[in-house]
């Protein structure tokens, strides 16, 4: 256990030169398939899964529009590769066991994603409480957030009217015990 916690925090390492190099779009999407998660780009319906089929073109090409890391091991140390994706609107986290309340702050505090954020849905991340779900309020353009079996959420009325209160658009859906 603590060699495949070890190793995922090697997946995790953000590489800085590599986001020079290869823009951060295609960098984030090695982070994310090395992961585990799936991405899909603008303009293409399919999901990408395989990290030796991601598509070669011209640097700036293929730009990430959605992000399913469900059973992935996407944890905070990686999350500096979602500060240049400009064209995210849909996220889902599903059974990601490193997903925390830090996770989802640095998540809403990344300038991009405030901007281009419209659907959120988190599932099933034991770790994910109410404060982390507060922290969600920066995400000014967020229109559809769900949210289920999330044990760690206990003051699930005040957290939910605070979030409403600050995202008036927003359309909340729960599926919490």
């Amino acid at each position: 256990r603590a060699f495949w916690g070890w190793l995922n925090a090697v997946f995790n390492k953000v590489d800085h030169e590599r986001i020079r190099a290869v823009g951060p779009d295609r960098a984030a999407s090695e982070w994310l398939l090395r992961c585990g998660a799936l991405v899909r780009y603008q303009g293409s319906p399919k999901w990408q899964q395989d990290y030796n089929g991601l598509p070669t073109g011209p640097l700036g090409k293929y730009k990430i529009e959605a992000i399913n890391a469900t059973d992935s091991c996407i944890m905070y140390r990686g999350f500096d590769y979602l500060d240049g994706l400009e064209h995210v609107t849909d996220i889902k986290l599903e059974k990601c066991m490193y997903i925390q309340d830090e996770c989802l702050q640095r998540l809403s505090e990344t300038s991009n994603l405030q901007k281009s954020l419209q659907q959120l849905k988190i599932i099933s991340c034991g770790n994910v409480t109410d404060k982390g779900i507060l922290a969600l309020h920066k995400l000014m353009n967020l229109e559809y957030l769900y949210l289920s079996d999330l044990p760690g959420i206990r003051e699930k009325e005040t957290t939910f009217r605070v979030l409403q209160q600050a995202l008036p658009n927003l359309e909340l859906e729960l599926d919490l015990e």
